[in-house]
């Protein structure tokens, strides 16, 4: 699906990850309360008033030393975490409540340390908390953008033996902790500064809603008041009950994982047969918590799209195997059934997001043709140094912020020259990096890129989606096309996707950190320079903690290992298609494709035209693709996430409101964390003790008489 806010995505929305705001629909709503109260403001409660008699500090002394100490722990932590999800499934989602509650506790607590000890010389702020926020969640972002699970690790060898075709070594690019770093460098700068000078344009002048940064300020305003410091310190206390037990969970099953197969994760709960076909609870606490936080209807699409792939479509497809492919093929040839799974998902994943790009493309034009018909009538925009001439018809909250965010402007020429410095940077650097990629192709993305990040952050702005990952298979099509086959397309290709990816989803995700810094009192300068260190630090610890997952894992990438990947073959089979065309196709598997691709856009198009109420109960098709080619098991630990929440609802529903998003974060956290002593361990070559596996009985009578004889 596309993403939201980092981590942060909704998508609906990424195809190179699904990511969803914390409370699904429940929060959209919470949101539009809020917007709803910015409106009339006059007749509530004013947050500005409340915060009234505390000082702003300015901007130089919202970026403190604690603040980026916290943010490289926290962002290291959640790095681990959406690495994981990365290589399992591609399905994230927002981790703003878990950063802004453990930002706000390890601050508040080191500060309540220095307090009494006297050496307290400068309090805890709302500015500061927003610094943290935006660091983290630009740091774990980079594991998301960088494409490690999509289209980095798709240039890798191990994917292109699953693929099968376009595997020539000009295709090919192993990862290297050197050039992963080079290349982040180069390429996740540069959407920052394509659309700084449009900041006041799209935070003040247009008031675009951005609902993933005012629900975030509205949270971090929240902990800053004190009812709202009483409550973090509750979701604080079960955060970390959570996390010990997911830990704790982690760590007991590694015990009974000695071989491959063995374990809890590999439990047949529903049965042998449902087994086979991927239909079983894994017991994961992270996809538990996971579906604690995605929409009922993110779960139940999932849960419908299993269904028709792996229990009714797949094995009606193998009873052709003879017919449609050779019975002789191998599970991994996309020539065989692997290649229904993936074409076909692939084919859905494209339809649904051509279809929301057309949606949000055109909800941003006609926005911005409202705004001009609007300044056109007699409204004025004012320009980049100037106030508005009339403030009697704003609240104090928004001359408040509107003053101070103003008042620590940006200029524009270091905008100017740090877009085209990078940009010949990396029109030098990136054809070294790889040689498939010519520099006049990166010249070409850069001239369109500011265009389309402007689309791109002014529909995240309306909608809350981002399309990044949609504009990315745009320059995998086009470069991949434009580069051919015999010149290395498909890895040029991949390269365009990256570079193309990072643009656009870093200049949305800026301009929802303004949006935070503006309800927060938070200058743009700092939430800037937040932005770009967090980005930094993401470039560095990203690929770090990638390499451990590549060396401590040796079936990494692997169908129906621990951490298949599934969409970095996705992402190759995308650039493959756009590189040979048709040909890489298994027989009917074109027709069935385009019946998908058309379904998808027919089922979004009814989702639409019924309106909000009825939607709910027609599924997404962004989601429902996702299990054709992993399998079931995930959808299942997320629909009894949803049903221990909607449980919990009709016991104690103000409770569950409160706790649920830190009981999931601490779900989804512990076992997280896991994954890195777990490495380390499986590096120092330390090995579990136990393998538990589960035989029928056939086959246990089997295995006995062959131990007895």
């Amino acid at each position: 699906m596309e993403r939201s806010r980092s981590t942060r995505k909704v998508e609906h929305g990424d195809e190179n990850g699904v990511i969803v705001p914390i409370g699904g629909d429940d929060n959209r709503a919470e949101m539009e309360k809020g917007k709803a109260g910015e409106d009339d403001e006059t007749n509530t409660e004013s947050i500005e008033r409340i915060f009234e008699c505390k000082e702003v500090p300015p901007w130089q002394s919202q970026l403190t030393v604690r603040a980026f100490v916290v943010s490289f722990v926290l962002g290291v932590m959640f790095t681990f975490i959406v690495m994981k999800l990365n290589l399992t499934t591609g399905i994230i989602p927002s981790l703003n409540v878990s950063a802004g509650l453990l930002g706000f506790f390890f601050v508040k607590s080191w500060t309540k340390f220095l307090e009494k000890s006297g050496l307290l010389n400068q309090p805890f702020t709302r500015q500061e908390n927003t610094v943290i926020q935006t660091c983290v969640v630009a740091t774990s972002g980079i594991a998301f953008s960088g494409g490690f699970g999509s289209y980095l690790f798709g240039m890798s060898e191990i994917i292109a033996k699953e693929s099968t075709e376009a595997n020539n070594t000009q295709n090919i690019k192993n990862p290297a902790l050197g050039w992963m770093i080079g290349f982040l460098f180069i390429v996740s700068f540069l959407g920052l500064f394509s659309v700084v000078p449009l900041r006041k344009i799209m935070i003040i002048d247009f008031k675009l809603i951005y609902p993933s940064g005012t629900a975030t300020a509205h949270l971090i305003n929240s902990f800053h008041t004190p009812q709202g410091a009483k409550l973090a310190k509750k979701q604080v206390r079960a955060l970390g009950k959570f996390f010990s037990f997911s830990f704790l969970w982690g760590f007991f099953q590694w015990f009974f994982t000695a071989g491959d197969g063995c374990g809890f994760v590999n439990f047949p709960t529903l049965g042998l047969k449902a087994f086979e076909n991927r239909f079983y609870f894994d017991f994961s606490a992270t996809y538990v918590g996971v579906g604690m936080i995605c929409p009922y209807l993110i779960n139940i699409s999932l849960l419908v799209g299993a269904i028709l792939s792996w229990g009714i479509m797949w094995p009606l497809i193998l009873d052709r195997k003879g017919d449609w492919f050779s019975a002789e093929l191998p599970t991994s040839s996309l020539h065989g059934l692997q290649g229904y799974r993936v074409f076909i998902g692939i084919a859905m994943i494209l339809g649904d997001g051509l279809y929301n790009f057309i949606k949000v493309l055109g909800h941003t034009l006609f926005g911005l043709y409202h705004q001009l018909c609007s300044k056109n009538s007699g409204s004025i925009i004012p320009g980049e140094g100037d106030s508005p001439t009339d403030r009697s018809y704003q609240s104090y909250d928004d001359q408040r912020r509107t003053e101070l965010f103003l008042k620590d402007k940006i200029p524009t020429y270091v905008a100017v020259i740090g877009y085209v410095g990078i940009a010949i940077i990396s029109a030098v650097a990136l054809p070294h990096i790889f040689h498939q990629l010519k520099w006049y192709y990166i010249v070409v993305i850069y001239l369109f890129a500011p265009t389309l990040a402007f689309c791109n952050a002014y529909g995240c702005g309306l909608t809350d989606w981002s399309l990044a990952s949609t504009y990315g298979k745009l320059a995998i099509f086009t470069i991949g096309a434009w580069a051919g086959a015999s010149h290395g397309g498909v890895l040029a290709g991949l390269a365009a996707c990256g570079v193309m990816m990072n643009i656009v989803s870093t200049a949305s995700d800026l301009m929802q950190d303004f949006k935070t810094g503006y309800m927060t009192l938070a200058s743009p300068r700092s939430m800037f320079v937040s932005q770009v260190i967090g980005t930094a630090m993401g470039c560095v610890i990203s690929p770090c903690v990638f390499w451990l997952f590549y060396n401590a894992f040796h079936n990494l990438g692997t169908p129906g290992s621990q951490y298949p990947a599934p969409y970095a073959l996705v992402y190759r089979n995308i650039a493959i298609l756009g590189v040979q065309g048709f040909s890489a196709l298994p027989k009917n598997c074109l027709t069935l494709c385009i019946v998908f691709f058309v379904g998808a856009i027919v089922i979004n198009g009814i989702r639409d035209a019924v309106g909000k109420k009825k939607a709910r109960f027609i599924p997404i098709p962004m989601a429902m693709a996702i299990p054709f080619y992993i399998g079931s098991y995930f959808a299942i630990d997320m629909c009894v996430g949803s049903l221990i929440l909607f449980v919990w609802g009709k016991i104690n529903k103000a409770k569950r409101d409160a706790f649920g998003p830190a009981v999931a974060s601490g779900l989804i956290c512990g076992d997280g964390i896991w994954t890195l002593p777990s490495s380390i361990l499986a590096l120092a070559g330390v090995n579990p003790p136990i393998c538990m596996k589960f035989l029928s009985r056939t086959t246990n009578a089997r295995v006995d008489a062959f131990l007895n004889s």
